[in-house]
């Protein structure tokens, strides 16, 4: 019988007697039996109170306070679906229309993806881009002195997997190579050419020249504060991040209320209907999104493991708040579930790893988990026992649901994904512990497991509702993409976090390697790590989706977006500082902003 479903089946004494421990332990979570928690390591002379503490903030997010939030009524619902409806037919008649100009086409669809709802129109869209790039030829030729409309056409092309040279944006460039000087003048164009260039693969010169030429452009223009409120508003939103890097559904809540107060004086959105249906439908996914927190802290609190592992982070709301992150859609609200449950099992592994666990006893841990042989546990400490038990049963029910519902065996992948992490995590610890500072390749390649991005795929895979038998069977290896997505991601949370990390007595981080192997000072080696991620994102920017591993286009297009996606909540998570591990201030904002706070 299949591992998913041993949890339903008769179990043998000593996993019961470790269940029973488990649900014993964790019934009151008002008052935890703490005293249970007694390391092997104890025994031995080393005490609680001398292993290693982080400090981490407590949670801000109690399950009261979840509990609390509000969510429309039936009679609400009821009424705004019906309305919500009837714009969305609206919109679609606008989508559809095939009299509307070639610009006028792109600045929709443009909307459409800005705004958040362009999951409502993905067929009309793709039918729409696919009839554009049919005709790019004569459509580039008539957009010959349209910087604007290029460089759109450019972004949604590509952004949307169509394959599109960078040579229809040399034309704005003089006889010398250079991109015409009168260009400055055209703030809307060189917005819009900024953000395409972000879209750059490797070795694309125009598009790096231009990325370098609208930058030095909208800094200046920042700098003279000769424009506009709004302007200058959306110039600097721009510079602060690109589209492209930018976490969707926190950019999608800013360019609703951008929209809104511009609408007073400019007719920003062509088309009445489709801002009100935006504001309408971010507010419906946000109620169901707030149901969907509501579920995942009860069952986090009813599981009670936070308050057995006082040492490690307890960060439910800001887990869950990644996923929304990955994919916000209604449709994805399994593998928002699965994957919030994931993520602080992940937390809760990396704090043992990183803060509490002896060298002995994360080996053993390693050893169980690769093993995933519930009778093995016997030999672990009682807190490992615990978080073993439990990331054991949570993995083994969901897989039990795809089973159940598709008749798919995702266990052995997602058994593989947790192996690889705790591997990762203890070449690490060893590093740690031996004094030991890696060569920077050495240490990136295993940084793309210890980041935990095999477990994030793993789970967006096999929790997708697209997913077919065939699908899972190529699911043998990692897909390509997955490189430079973790090494984004790692060399984010480097970035953001080192410092904490290593004050508290952690293995050295990317950027301690490279002054160790290249011999420069701190800022020369960080700035040379923002480089590899300009040269990383461009790697993702070159991955088609040929690429990727899965067969059906629908599947394709939801995994590259979604792994996309998880590079652009990672970017937001340590864009400057540690905004997990200090879940105040920027943090606690967008919690407020995408799950609590409706668009009035």
């Amino acid at each position: 019988m299949s591992l998913i479903f041993q949890p339903l089946a008769p179990l043998n004494l000593a996993f019961d007697r470790h269940l029973f421990a488990l649900r014993r332990c964790t019934t009151t979570v008002k008052q935890p039996c703490l005293p249970l928690i007694r390391c092997a390591a104890d025994d031995a002379g080393q005490t609680p109170s001398s292993r290693r503490s982080a400090n981490y903030q407590p949670n801000l997010w109690g399950d009261d306070r979840i509990r609390s939030l509000t969510v429309n009524s039936p009679v609400e619902e009821k009424d705004h679906s019906a309305r919500i409806k009837l714009l969305k037919e609206k919109v679609r008649k606008v989508v559809k229309d095939e009299k509307k100009e070639v610009e006028e086409q792109l600045q929709l669809i443009d909307q459409l993806q800005q705004l958040g709802v362009a999951y409502h129109f993905k067929d009309e869209i793709k039918d729409s881009l696919s009839s554009l790039h049919a005709s790019l030829d004569d459509i580039s030729l008539k957009f010959n002195d349209n910087l604007h409309a290029s460089a759109v056409l450019f972004r949604l092309l590509r952004e949307n997997g169509f394959s599109v040279s960078e040579d229809i944006l040399d034309k704005f460039r003089d006889e010398k190579g250079q991109f015409r000087d009168c260009l400055r003048r055209n703030t809307q164009g060189m917005l819009s050419l900024y953000e395409a260039s972000y879209y750059e693969k490797e070795e694309e010169m125009v598009l790096h020249e231009a990325m370098e030429f609208t930058t030095e452009h909208l800094k200046n223009l920042l700098e003279q504060g000769s424009s506009s409120d709004l302007t200058r508003e959306k110039v600097a939103h721009a510079l602060e991040l690109p589209l492209n890097w930018r976490m969707e559904r926190l950019h999608t809540r800013w360019f609703i209320e951008s929209c809104q107060r511009e609408a007073a004086t400019n007719n920003v959105i062509n088309h009445a209907d489709l801002l009100e249906f935006a504001k309408l439908d971010f507010n419906a996914t946000q109620s169901v999104h707030k149901q969907e927190l509501r579920q995942v802290s009860r069952w986090w609190t009813e599981l009670g493991i936070a308050q057995k592992l006082p040492f490690a982070r307890d960060r439910l709301t800001e887990n869950y708040l990644w996923t929304v992150g990955w994919t916000s859609e209604p449709e994805h609200w399994r593998f928002r579930e699965e994957q919030t449950k994931a993520n602080c099992f992940v937390t809760l592994i990396d704090d043992v790893y990183d803060v509490y666990g002896t060298l002995d006893e994360l080996q053993l841990f390693t050893d169980t988990i690769d093993r995933w042989d519930i009778n093995a546990i016997d030999r672990l400490p009682d807190y490992m026992k615990l978080l073993f038990i439990a990331v054991f049963n949570t993995t083994n029910e969901a897989t039990y649901k795809v089973m159940k519902e598709k008749g798919l065996d995702t266990m052995p992948y997602l058994k593989r994904a947790w192996a690889d992490l705790c591997k990762a995590y203890l070449v690490e610890a060893k590093w740690y512990h031996k004094g030991h500072t890696p060569k920077l390749d050495e240490y990136l390649e295993n940084g793309r497991m210890s980041i935990s991005s095999n477990v994030m795929v793993t789970y967006a895979y096999c929790m997708a509702p697209e997913l077919t038998k065939h699908d899972l069977e190529r699911f043998s290896d990692y897909p390509a993409i997955m490189l430079p997505k973790s090494r984004l991601a790692r060399l984010y949370d480097d970035l953001a976090t080192s410092k904490d990390e290593l004050k508290r007595g952690d293995v050295k981080k990317c950027i301690q390697c490279c002054m160790s192997e290249r011999g420069v000072s701190e800022d020369v080696a960080r700035g040379q790590m923002k480089e590899a991620i300009k040269e990383n994102w461009r790697m993702v920017n070159g991955y088609d989706r040929s690429s990727l591993i899965v067969s059906s286009s629908s599947f394709e297009e939801y995994m590259k977006r979604l792994v996309v996606n998880m590079i652009r909540t990672f970017q937001f998570f340590y864009q400057d500082e540690d905004r997990y591990g200090k879940a105040d201030g920027e943090t606690q904002k967008q919690v407020m902003s995408l799950l609590i706070d409706t668009i009035n």
